[in-house]
């Protein structure tokens, strides 16, 4: 037997226990003398001519005499019907030769009179009258051919309808000098096919259909012995044992055949298995010893898989095995004395257990698929082939394992064995497996970028992300990767793939830093599309491509865009910067052109080739690549779009003034724009004609140029359309800008501040005054002098005020300062109007104020001068005399203080370990200063520094002058900072 062959018990063993006597006594007399199983039931037929059936019970449900005289030799029933045929030989006498009698019963239709079943029809089999007995017997599924074999070698076919006994012919169709060991039919849709097997070659001849009438062709120069020749009824394939393999057969001649090593008295298929009986071999020392006088009597019976080469099972009978059947579901042997075994195949699930503790995994998969399990079911032994290869190290077979099962496993459970950066390939390799499955999560996609960075694996990353057919991973996880690793292409590639526009102006922008090309494709986007992009980065665009950037704003508030439908004259040259960071830092940009990547949106359908009418397509070389655009490619884009208003690009012409004042006058001169949209557009504009008018300081050209284009805006203004731009805004505009056109136009268009108080003023209407101060005079200051001027130039005008509103403005000019007490009696001196108690509490207050002011800054001399003379005693203490350090505490830990310490003369005192933690030790190892004290004095020096450093900046000092209030306080302020000290030099 070849050592290929593995050895297993895929089967149940058990002797069949009769429990019904007759039936019992029947199998033990050795009176069987044929066997056929079908239509759940057993066919006995007996040496005495009678038919036995016998139910599941094990017990004969029904008998009856089928011939006279002689034994039943072949019996066949048609399954699924009541349909029996059974053959016997009549004994010859010395002066005839009886032939074979071929009867068929209709076993469901019992003769009244006799009980026994209705003979349909009797044949006796013609053999040329020669005494020889049948060797070989079938028939096919409808009783319409029937082939027998002789042992003088002659092959007699019978053809007709035996069921409704309407004749029949015969024919002997072949004869040979070699006796017929076995025949079987293989029937098609219009041909059948008779194989025969003698002891030394195997035939096989057409009987009915096409090639009918030919002679015999010699499949094979090798026989058969009798009893080994079977059909496998599921393929139609003859099959046939000898010693040293199975051989199968088919229409087209011998298959391959599978080598089993074993003397065969019987060959029977089952199933998927073969059935084989082996008979005895001569018995050793051992065995007689073992099996003793029986050991020459040791049957082999034996099950195995040919495909699988597997061995399902193998036992010693201890008789000779004269029939092997199926029937109920599993398979039986009947003995020579008598005995039935059965043989029950076992469950899968327990076949498999077998395979799985010999470690033969690949061999438990065919078991399943032979057995027909499900996928899902099959994956388990997969997963479990894999962790065993994993187990031993060879991690590439064990990942193909864990592929075969990865829709039916839990694929944390295969990452986490392939993190290792070894094994980075397999990981890989499964990662990939899972997108093509589609069932990748955005973190197995995330992993899968971060390997193909890790291996600066470009050309993997790419197929990855232009794989054909549907999306097979999370869109906006792989384009965050692609951006965080450097690939600035690839994740543009995908980011245009799948319609994410925006995604493709950030990517061009904020990594690739290609704002040419950002702003061209943003260009061939439609209305809807392309605003959000262009005013996301509109100042970095304009930063870049003023020129163009300002075109695109124009034309897109204007109601002129138009996306761009021909092919860009060049996409190429874009800078692809990798990051520092990231997981893929260092690592080469993927493509050199993006144009290699970006399918183009629109395309000019116009550059058709007129030579080539009917194939309407445009070839466009773009960078090194080249775009084949049919006519159904270009993307149909709304040209309908809303203008948005003005206002809304403004802040994207921060820092460019140029470029904002051509986009404010190309858009002016849009007469569709609504008046509050014109409104802004001219009062912007006037505001950068000033911002430009003093633009270049000590330029009078350039400021009078741009001042003349101010000049001209609010001129216009009586024209037939005058811009609409209200008063108040140029007013304030030209205010700011100093531009004193400005404000003398807008003087003689309406009246300034002390123009409206002196209107009230000079009528008298000291209600409409006050009220005027109340809302102008937090604006003007000045209106408060002349309130006040106004309220005591007339006893009238200060009742109807009231001392109230007096005392009010007194309080407002005291607190702004807008006029010295003197200025104020002088004021009230010139009308006898307001008396002295009216401005008592405002000279009591003023006067009481100075004298605080006063005090506070002789307590402050006097205080300066006693810690000057205190510092300069300290000063010459520390120069002249000893100092005592009386410390017992480090200043420092607040422990008891021991040598080595060191004081300082601020007498603050320190272990010597504790002053070098605590940095008051020198670069050369000296006591330096002390850390207690190093802050303030640090704080001190930087004081000291700072007055030497403004000292010098007399700037400064005159314009804090200029703007001071008390200029003899802020002279005495600079004086301390010694702005007036002399000069040191060193």
């Amino acid at each position: 037997m070849a050592l290929t062959w593995r050895s297993f018990d895929f089967f149940e063993a058990s002797q069949i226990k009769i429990t019904d006597d007759d039936t019992r006594a029947f199998f033990e007399s050795n009176e069987i003398s044929s066997v056929c199983s079908g239509s759940e039931s057993l066919f006995l037929g007996s040496y005495d001519g009678v038919v036995r059936i016998v139910g599941p019970a094990w017990k004969v449900v029904r008998s009856f005499q089928a011939y006279d005289t002689g034994p039943i030799t072949h019996m066949r029933q048609v399954e699924g019907t009541s349909l029996l045929v059974t053959v016997a030989e009549e004994p010859s006498n010395a002066d005839s030769t009886n032939a074979p009698v071929l009867k068929v019963w209709a076993l469901d239709k019992p003769v009244k009179k006799t009980g026994i079943p209705t003979c349909l029809s009797t044949v006796a089999i013609n053999n040329g009258k020669k005494p020889f007995p049948i060797s070989a017997f079938t028939a096919t599924e409808d009783l319409s051919q029937l082939a027998v074999g002789f042992a003088n070698g002659a092959v007699t076919v019978i053809r007709g309808d035996l069921i409704h006994d309407l004749g029949t012919k015969q024919r002997i169709i072949y004869e040979s000098d070699e006796p017929i060991t076995g025949v079987e039919l293989h029937v098609d849709a219009s041909l059948t096919t008779l194989f025969v097997a003698t002891t030394s070659r195997i035939l096989k001849l057409v009987i009915s259909g096409k090639g009918h009438g030919q002679p015999p062709k010699t499949v094979e120069d090798m026989g058969s012995g009798v009893g080994c020749m079977a059909v496998d009824k599921r393929t139609g394939d003859i099959v046939i044992g000898r010693d040293d393999a199975i051989y199968y057969y088919t229409l087209d001649g011998r298959g391959p055949p599978s080598a089993y090593e074993a003397p065969k008295k019987l060959v029977s298929v089952y199933q998927d298995y073969i059935a084989i009986v082996s008979p005895p071999t001569p018995a050793g020392e051992s065995d007689r010893r073992f099996w003793g006088s029986t050991a020459d009597n040791i049957f082999t019976f034996t099950l195995i898989h040919p495909e699988l080469r597997i061995i399902a099972h193998s036992e010693s009978v201890l008789a000779d095995v004269q029939h092997i059947f199926e029937i109920w579901g599993d398979l039986y042997i009947l003995t020579q004395d008598g005995k039935v075994f059965s043989y029950h195949e076992k469950p899968l699930q327990q076949r498999l257990e077998m395979l799985y503790q010999r470690n033969l995994y690949t061999l438990a998969v065919e078991v399943a698929q032979k057995s027909g399990m499900d996928s899902r079911q099959q994956n388990i032994i997969f997963r479990k082939y894999g962790d065993y290869l994993y187990q031993k190290g060879n991690y590439d077979e064990a990942m193909t394992q864990y592929i075969k099962a990865i829709d039916s496993t839990e694929p944390s459970q295969v990452i986490r064995k392939f993190l290792d950066t070894q094994r980075i390939h397999n990981l890989i390799e499964y990662l990939e497996e899972l997108h093509e499955h589609h069932k990748a999560t955005q973190d197995h996609t995330t992993l899968l970028l971060n390997c193909y960075a890790k291996l600066k694996d470009i050309d993997k990353l790419e197929r990855f992300i232009k794989s054909p057919g549907d999306l097979k991973f999370d869109l906006d996880t792989a384009i965050s990767m692609c951006r965080q690793g450097g690939y600035y292409d690839q994740a543009a590639y995908l980011a245009k793939k799948h319609g994410e526009n925006d995604l493709v102006v950030d990517i061009l922008i904020e990594d690739s830093k290609a704002y040419a090309t950002a702003l061209d494709f943003i260009c061939h986007l439609d209305p809807e599309t392309s605003y959000p992009c262009l005013m996301k980065y509109a100042r970095v665009l304009i930063e870049h491509c003023p020129k163009e950037a300002t075109q695109v704003f124009i034309d897109y508030y204007t109601g002129k865009y138009r996306p761009k439908v021909e092919l860009p004259a060049a996409i190429n040259n874009i800078p692809t910067v990798v990051n520092g960071g990231g997981f893929a830092a260092g690592a080469a940009s993927a493509v050199q052109n993006l144009s290699n990547l970006l399918p183009l949106p629109y395309m000019n359908t116009s550059a058709v080739s007129p030579a080539n009418p009917q194939n309407n397509t445009v070839k466009s070389t773009v960078g090194d690549a080249d775009y084949i655009v049919k006519p159904e490619d270009v993307t149909p884009v709304s040209l309908k779009y809303t203008p948005p208003k003005p206002r809304t690009a403004f802040s994207s012409f921060i820092d460019h003034p140029d470029e904002f004042i051509v986009f404010l006058e190309a858009c002016a001169n849009d007469d569709s724009l609504s008046e509050s949209d014109k409104t802004d557009i001219y009062t912007t504009l006037f505001e950068m004609y000033l911002h430009k008018s003093n633009e270049k300081r000590g330029d009078d050209q350039h400021r009078e140029d741009w001042e003349l284009k101010a000049k001209s805006l609010i001129e216009a203004k009586g024209g037939a359309r005058p811009p609409p731009i209200e008063n108040s805004n140029v007013l304030l505009l030209s205010h700011l800008s100093d531009f004193r056109a400005g404000t003398t136009l807008v003087k003689e268009q309406s009246g300034l501040l002390f123009d409206i108080f002196r209107s009230y003023t000079s009528a008298r209407d000291t209600r409409g005054a006050i009220k005027a101060l109340r809302k102008y005079g937090p604006d003007e200051p000045q209106l408060y002098p002349a309130a006040l001027a106004y309220l005591t130039s007339d006893a009238r005008v200060l009742d109807e005020a009231g001392p109230e509103e007096l005392a009010a403005i007194l309080a407002r000019i005291d607190k702004d300062g807008l006029m010295a007490p003197l200025q104020v009696v002088q004021t009230l001196g010139k009308k006898p109007v307001a008396t002295m108690g009216m401005i008592k509490p405002y000279l009591a207050q003023r006067i009481e104020r100075e004298r605080r002011d006063i005090a506070e800054n002789r307590r402050d001399v006097a205080a300066f001068r006693a810690e000057t003379e205190q510092r300069r005693q300290e000063m010459a203490d520390l120069g002249g005399r000893p100092a005592v350090f009386q410390a017992a505490r480090c200043s420092q830990c607040t422990q008891q203080l021991e040598l080595p310490a060191v004081h300082f003369l601020c007498k603050h005192s320190f272990h010597q370990r504790c002053l070098r933690a605590g940095g008051g030790v020198g670069e050369d190892g000296s006591a330096g200063e002390c850390p207690i004290c190093a802050k303030d004095n640090a704080t001190i020096r930087a004081l000291k520094k700072s007055q030497e450093e403004n000292a010098e900046r007399h700037e400064l000092f005159k314009d804090d002058l200029e703007r001071s209030e008390d200029r003899f306080g802020t002279v005495a302020a600079w004086f301390g900072r010694g702005v007036m000290s002399t000069p040191t030099v060193d």
